[in-house]
């Protein structure tokens, strides 16, 4: 009855100031306009990075049979995890219950008690992480545009002399995102993911090419093998057991985008059900990604062999032609500016929520201002939000630039954060909503499975432990890219 008697005062409100009952959901929120291929578009977005460019690495470390094998295997439990997930946006009922809001709401609706905490520092630890790791990897792709035009102009591959500092791009990686993250929320940023998409679509492909360019021309061919890099030969044994390590994490955590996959949900109309659209988005968004991964993978170790670069687009695994490096560099940066907000926007609302609630009648926080734009009619501006969200991007940006080696931390934050998200909740929340029986078939092979993703949580937090201690001890303040 309360909540009734709030929806009928938020409607009486807005329909004093002008605004039709029409533009707003049963639960008083804007209208919900998402659908299956703006679902789909965020997916991509948020599970194809640049890190698709360095999977011919993780294929070399692993092998051809250990490597697809590994790859496969991930796809399935990403998206078997993903639907438990999107059953889970509405409760009790996965199609007329209530809403849930956030990952925390629905571990909160299901589970409750100290999980909810668990899943907020897991969740909002990792989404941190990522937009510190995406401000870093952005900036390499610009660097890398230019670098290859040094490379191409001086005829040299010398890395010394064409050293450049990522420090300026990061500033402008950051700028950009200052005016983009006043976008209000996940409803308004459909065209920013799309556009993302056909980014990451864009330099995956160009990647995949050059691959099949190398593979297909004429000369001796890189080495491969069933096993991946040879001990004795490539590695030390010590390094094939810590390499192992992180190409599993790499291919686990490339998939994971559970903690974005509410807020994603969120956005979707209704009918038809949101979970049964999600799930379609959620086989749409996988099954195009585990695509693009096998190809530029597997095209990738052909092209390179056990020696496979990082990325072979930033690493310079290609010199040449240079202007499709430069391009496909370009789109990298690009992805990135979308890929960022599509992992910031729960922070930002996470935040914004809390605070409206604790302060409701704080005119600077909950006060909407519309600003006339020219050719595109009116923008609502709320000061709270400019502030804050500024000094968000701001921060993650000085942290970027004082630590650029956060790749490292952000791959113990995933590892930290990929079992939580992606298999434990999800699977205890479906064995908590279906009242599955203690010891039965069903709850048994859950469980092998929810036990067997955190043997590989921690054996992927051990090697991104092991890179970090080695970059630490090889660390050097300020230095340039190609130094």
């Amino acid at each position: 009855m309360a909540n009734q008697v709030q929806k009928e005062t938020f409607y009486t409100e807005k329909l004093e100031h002008g605004d039709s009952a029409k533009n707003f959901d049963d639960d008083g929120r804007s209208k919900r306009t998402g659908t299956l291929l703006t679902a789909s578009a965020h997916i991509i977005t948020a599970v194809i990075g640049s890190g698709v460019l360095s999977l011919a690495w993780a294929i070399a470390q692993l092998g051809w049979v250990t490597g697809t094998a590994v790859l496969l295997v991930f796809s399935f439990i990403t998206y078997f995890t993903s639907t438990l997930l999107a059953d889970s946006y509405r409760s009790p009922d996965p199609v007329s219950g209530k809403r849930n809001y956030t990952y925390m709401d629905v571990v909160r609706s299901h589970l409750g008690g100290f999980k909810v905490q668990l899943c907020g520092i897991a969740q909002y630890g990792n989404l941190i992480g990522v937009t510190i790791g995406y401000t870093i990897t952005a900036s390499i792709s610009m660097v890398a545009v230019s670098r290859s035009d040094c490379f191409h102009n001086k005829g040299t591959r010398d890395h010394k002399l064409c050293s450049v500092s990522n420090y300026p791009y990061m500033s402008i990686f950051a700028a950009i995102q200052i005016v983009l993250s006043q976008i209000p929320n996940f409803h308004k940023l459909s065209w920013l993911s799309i556009l993302a998409a056909v980014m990451s679509f864009a330099y995956s492909s160009i990647g995949l090419a050059l691959s099949i360019a190398k593979v297909a021309g004429s000369g001796a061919h890189p080495k491969t093998a069933m096993t991946g890099t040879t001990v004795g030969v490539d590695v030390t044994g010590a390094e094939k057991i810590w390499r192992t390590f992180q190409s599993i994490g790499d291919i686990a955590f490339a998939y994971n985008y559970s903690t974005v996959l509410i807020e994603i949900q969120d956005t979707l109309r209704s009918p038809p059900a949101e979970n049964k659209v999600m799930k379609k988005a959620s086989l749409a968004g996988v099954s195009t990604t585990t695509m693009f991964y096998m190809l530029c993978g597997c095209f990738g170790y052909a092209a390179f062999g056990n020696q496979a670069p990082g990325n072979f687009l930033t690493g310079f695994g290609f010199y040449e032609p240079f202007w499709l490096i430069d391009f496909a560099n370009i789109c990298i940066a690009v992805h990135l500016v979308g890929a960022y907000q599509v992992f910031a926007q729960p922070i930002f609302g996470f935040v914004e929520t809390r605070c409206s609630r604790r302060w409701p009648d704080s005119k600077f926080i909950t006060s909407e201002y519309s600003v006339p734009i020219p050719f595109c009619g009116e923008w609502n501006v709320n000061l709270f939000r400019m502030v804050w969200r500024t000094t968000y991007v701001v921060i993650t940006s000085v942290v970027a630039m004082i630590l650029p080696f956060f790749n490292d931390f952000l791959g113990l934050i995933g590892a930290a954060s990929f079992y939580p998200l992606t298999v434990y909740f999800p699977i205890e929340m479906y064995i908590a909503r279906t009242k599955i029986q203690k010891l039965s078939f069903t709850w048994v092979w859950l469980k092998i499975l929810s036990w067997v993703c955190l043997a590989v949580s921690i054996v992927a937090a051990a090697g991104s432990i092991q890179g970090l201690v080695t970059d630490l001890k090889t660390y050097k303040p300020f230095k340039n890219v190609g130094d």
